[in-house]
C-alpha cells in the first residue's frame, strides 16, 4: 500500500508511542487491500488471513495500525514467508518476540508503523487465541466498552511506552480468552 494511501486511511503511529484514534470505517478497506497484497506474495503458503486487533472491532478506539493474522500449515513455514513479505514492504521483526509467532511490520524500521503481520500456525494456539478475542469483542458490547476504557486509561499512562501499554492489556485479554473457553 503506497504511503499516500496509508495516510488516506488514517494509518500510522510513531515508533514506540501509543496514540488511539477514533474508529474509522475505512480500516476494513485498508485491511482488504493489504490482504490481497499478502495473498499475492505468499500464495498457497497462507492458508487463511484475518483482520484482528482493535481496527477489526467496529466502534472502538484503536492504534491506527492494521493487525493481520496469517495462518500457515506449520509454524516453521513462517520462515519461508520472510522473503516474500520483505518484497512487498514488510520488515521482519523476528520469531522470538512472541512465542510461535513470526512478526512483520510496515514502517517498523522507520518513524511510523502502519501494519503488523503475525504469521502463526493455522488453528494453533496463537491463531485460536487471537480470533477468539476478536470475535468475543465483536459480539459483546459490554466487553468492547470495558476494553476501550482500559485502552484509553493505559494510553494516557503509557503514551511513550508501547511495550508497557501492550503488557498492561494482557490480563484483560487473558480473561476474555479464558472465559471464552480457551486456556
Amino acid at each position: 500500500m503506497p504511503q499516500e494511501q496509508e495516510e488516506s486511511f488514517g494509518l500510522g503511529v510513531r515508533h514506540l508511542t501509543v496514540t488511539l484514534a477514533a474508529p474509522d470505517a475505512r480500516w476494513p478497506e485498508a485491511y482488504a487491500l493489504e490482504e490481497a497484497r499478502i495473498r499475492g506474495a505468499l500464495g498457497s503458503l497462507a492458508l487463511d488471513i484475518q483482520h484482528f486487533g482493535s481496527t477489526a472491532i467496529p466502534a472502538i478506539k484503536a492504534k491506527p495500525i492494521i493487525d493481520i493474522l496469517i495462518g500457515v500449515r506449520r509454524f516453521e513455514d513462517g520462515a519461508t514467508c520472510i522473503g516474500p513479505m520483505e518484497q512487498i514492504g514488510y520488515d521482519y521483526a523476528g520469531a522470538d518476540i512472541v512465542p510461535d509467532d513470526y512478526i512483520f511490520g510496515r514502517g517498523i524500521k522507520g518513524e511510523t508503523r502502519t501494519h503488523l503481520a503475525h504469521i502463526v500456525e493455522h488453528q494453533g494456539h496463537n491463531w485460536k487465541r487471537n480470533i477468539l478475542f476478536r470475535d468475543r469483542l465483536r459480539s459483546d458490547p459490554t466487553l468492547v466498552q470495558a476494553y476501550e476504557e482500559l485502552k484509553i486509561d493505559l494510553a494516557r499512562k503509557y503514551a511513550q511506552n508501547r511495550a508497557a501499554y501492550t503488557a498492561s492489556k494482557k490480563a484483560f485479554i487473558d480473561k476474555v480468552v479464558t472465559d471464552g473457553g480457551l486456556a
